[in-house]
């Protein structure tokens, strides 16, 4: 079996290790990934988010900014093993070396303080993707969390992402609406990602996608990287089968074009059975090999189609 580059959509690690009193660079029993169960793995690629609390709105960018200096400390601390990627031509240089790739995202737009010039500094610093709302409302647009009362994006929201095609970002619609959702797509002229959501046909949560929303990703270049977070697998049996049945799904509704994996690895408050970590990675691709996927199918989804999409986004 083929597994290709190995490539997961989102974690929430960086925001968590301190308070887990961890380093990125050590092997920890506490958390769900660190450097050496990735190498251990064969994690090529790893998008690193910021989350950012809708409760912390007033501090969102000090936050924000603390983090990615904590980003890159982390990166310097263990620059033997782990580099910062901007684009394509870094992951493919960086993998060269026999190094991990770190991409830089952020979880939640509050950072931006509703202004589009610290859109374009997060990007200098090496921002590369912004999932536009946590569940909550902000300037940009309504989450899930809304509810029936949701909207889709703001006057703003629609110049956030605009800017984010100008600047080669990454745009990630986790978490946010089905109208954001719809909107994002009526003004991004370019593909975009959920990093982190499932099949609402398989698991009927809000923040999972319903099968029109898959067919469009899917129809546009974009992706839907599945998660690993229990609540969004089963209600009953959240695990390894459930994630398969995801798969299972989106591949017959849409093909394997548009599957990605987004694990969102230490943000979630229980595990899934045989998802319990970074180490479980290998175990999926055999898991889609006996299921009967082909080589092909297997490299996409485990990463190809990450490389694809990025590929076409980032400049």
């Amino acid at each position: 079996m083929i597994m290709g580059l190995v490539v997961d959509g989102h974690c929430d690690t960086l925001t968590v290790i301190e308070s887990q009193n961890r380093t990125l660079g050590e092997y920890s029993k506490v958390g769900q990934l660190d450097l050496q169960r990735m190498r251990s793995t064969g994690v090529d690629v790893q998008l690193f988010a910021i989350f950012i609390n809708p409760k912390d709105k007033d501090m969102a960018l000090k936050k924000c900014l603390y983090y990615i200096d904590k980003f890159y400390s982390e990166l310097y601390q263990n620059s033997e093993i782990i580099e910062h990627a901007l684009n394509v031509r870094d992951i493919c240089r960086i993998n060269s070396q026999g190094k991990l790739a770190a991409l830089l995202s952020i979880e939640g737009g509050e950072c931006l303080s509703g202004d589009l010039a610290v859109l374009r500094v997060l990007y200098r610093l090496g921002v590369r993707s912004l999932t536009l709302t946590w569940n909550a409302r902000n300037e940009l647009g309504d989450g899930v969390g809304e509810g029936e009362a949701s909207g889709g994006l703001s006057k703003f929201g629609r110049s956030v992402v605009r800017e984010m095609n100008s600047l080669g970002m990454l745009i990630d619609v986790a978490h946010l609406s089905e109208r954001g959702f719809w909107h994002v797509a009526e003004t991004s002229t370019q593909p975009f990602a959920a990093t982190h959501a499932n099949c609402r046909f398989i698991c009927n949560h809000p923040r999972n996608l319903s099968d029109e929303q898959i067919k469009y990703l899917a129809n546009t270049g974009g992706l839907i990287g599945l998660t690993f977070v229990p609540e969004f697998l089963d209600d009953q049996k959240p695990g390894l089968e459930a994630l398969l049945r995801h798969v299972d799904h989106v591949a017959s509704i849409a093909g394997t074009k548009c599957i990605g994996l987004g694990s969102d690895f230490d943000g979630m408050e229980r595990l899934a059975y045989g998802l319990e970590d970074v180490t479980c990675l290998p175990v999926i691709a055999e898991a889609l090999l006996k299921r009967g996927y082909s080589n092909d199918d297997i490299s996409d989804i485990m990463g190809g189609n990450w490389m694809r999409l990025l590929k076409q986004v980032l400049k």
